[in-house]
């Protein structure tokens, strides 16, 4: 048993470019119509103060993990934000486990440990997925930024 993981993935809420273009248009409108409201009206300024509010949270955003995944000692840890418990996925329950895409949408919501129809889904950004089928038939679906290192990982760690 050794304390190093094999793979760890950090996935943070503000880097998928759907929402980043989202909210930069947005802010763009908003500093578009400010410039072209008139002097006389006070409540153009607020559309300034909206169209860096929008900016300043993108910023924060940016930096904000939902959620980091490590394989480990024969597991898959999955932590997220402050109130989210520790989801421990046992590789030795795991009966198969194979490379696939997130979901046909184009886009998707940043989820951690949604159960629905069977799947336990953890996505954040991408279109690449693992997913893992264990011994009752549940299926853990987990979208990753590095798909073949967390597969290589995950085959390294069920092959010990």
């Amino acid at each position: 048993m050794t304390d190093k993981p094999a793979f760890t993935e950090k996935q943070y809420l503000g880097r998928e470019w759907i929402p980043i273009t989202i909210r930069l248009v947005l802010a763009l409108i908003c500093f578009a119509v400010y410039f072209f409201t008139d002097e006389r009206e006070n409540n153009g300024d607020l559309l300034a103060v909206v169209g860096f509010a929008i900016i300043i949270i993108s910023i924060i955003l940016g930096f904000l993990l939902h959620f980091r995944t490590r394989v480990i000692n024969k597991s898959i840890l999955l932590d997220g934000l402050w109130t989210t418990r520790l989801v421990k996925i046992d590789l030795n329950s795991i009966v198969k486990a194979e490379k696939g895409t997130y979901s046909r949408y184009l886009f998707n919501n940043p989820v951690y440990n949604l159960h629905k129809k069977g799947t336990i889904r953890f996505y954040t950004a991408g279109n690449d997925a693992v997913h893992l089928t264990d011994r009752d038939g549940l299926v853990y679906i987990i979208g990753s930024q590095h798909l073949n290192e967390l597969m290589r990982a995950i085959q390294e760690e069920m092959k010990k």
